[in-house]
């Protein structure tokens, strides 16, 4: 009866919520709060995974969120998630920012680590654990499949044995001493409103891996708020766990950042163009149009004259004249010139 009454709730509207306190990882929340982004300061980034070099498509998503943190006066951070041993490309990291910095996307502040952070994650893990927010969970991927891929939750009320191979997942719905509705919803600033059903379409969320390594979802919420970012805009694959994102964000009672979604680069095949499909590592050579085709390919119709111009000038009109509304839609069909 419960569950049935929580499926069809009013979704849960999340709202920007400020610290109070030296709170931390795992403490309650304590109510929603108005969050003012014009006093406190835009913080946007961009955070790639060394798994292969900088492409078009990661371009994008880099100069989207480089001329919407930039375009405010805000500062633009880069964050490295090197937490894959096992699909990190060695120098990936280096050749990203090389790309970044000869496209003339200069980032403020040091580059961070995830691989660096490894006592921050744990440090959250234990809290969630000891709060009875997150469990020791046995199941495999085979075990993953059969329940169509969102999982159940069957290991919510087991005694797994931690010393065994098990991950560690963050409860998203039932949560003890709290009526936590399943429904999500919230205004993306380029895709626009969109509800997310916690239970049905994301499950309990992995945040430590049976291998030991951390996983994205937990370290990219604990970097998020350890940098106080604002302002996440990055490629629409996000869009579907940005919900799961906002409830850990809430549950942890951070700071909500606002999240826009940039169309992604698609192939003709249909594929989106990535690393793990081969894509093509961007030329830096031709820095310039690739910027100018960047920007077009975002909506902003930058002048045909400027293809060919120093990536300073092509970026200087770009902050000038950048239009967020202008972004539209999930994907467009990229091809090499």
């Amino acid at each position: 009866m419960l569950a049935s009454f929580i499926m069809s709730a009013t979704p849960l509207r999340l709202t920007p919520t400020r610290l109070s306190g030296n709170q931390s990882c795992g403490t309650q929340p304590s109510g929603a709060q108005s969050f003012d982004t014009k006093s406190s300061g835009y913080i946007g980034r961009f955070a790639p995974s060394p798994t292969g070099p900088l492409h078009f498509g990661s371009l994008v998503s880099a100069l989207a969120s480089y001329l919407d943190a930039k375009a405010t006066g805000g500062k633009w951070l880069v964050r490295v998630e090197d937490l894959d041993p096992p699909r990190e490309q060695p120098g990936a990291a280096s050749a990203i920012l090389q790309s970044l910095d000869d496209h003339g996307l200069h980032w403020d502040g040091e580059v961070v680590y995830q691989s660096q952070r490894s006592h921050a994650y744990q440090a959250c893990l234990d809290a969630l654990l000891q709060a009875e927010l997150a469990y020791y969970c046995t199941c495999s991927r085979q075990d993953l499949a059969t329940m169509g891929g969102i999982y159940d939750g069957r290991c919510r009320n087991r005694q797994a044995d931690s010393n065994k191979i098990c991950s560690v997942r963050l409860k998203l719905y039932d949560l003890p001493d709290r009526f936590t509705p399943a429904l999500i919803q919230f205004e993306d600033l380029i895709q626009g409103t969109q509800i997310q059903n916690l239970r049905t379409q994301a499950g309990d969320q992995i945040v430590k891996r049976r291998d030991g390594f951390f996983a994205y979802q937990l370290a990219v919420v604990v970097d998020d708020i350890a940098q106080g970012i604002t302002h996440i805009i990055r490629g629409s694959d996000l869009l579907d766990v940005t919900g799961r994102q906002l409830f850990f964000f809430e549950l942890l009672d951070a700071p909500l950042p606002q999240f826009g979604h940039v169309p992604l680069a698609m192939q003709a095949n249909g594929q989106k163009l990535s690393k793990q499909n081969h894509a093509k590592a961007i030329d830096s050579k031709l820095a310039s149009r690739n910027l100018w085709r960047g920007l077009e390919f975002l909506g902003q119709n930058p002048p045909a004259d400027l293809a060919y111009a120093s990536t300073s000038a092509l970026l200087d009109w770009a902050l000038l004249h950048w239009q967020r509304q202008a972004v539209q839609g999930l994907g467009h069909l990229y091809q090499e010139e």
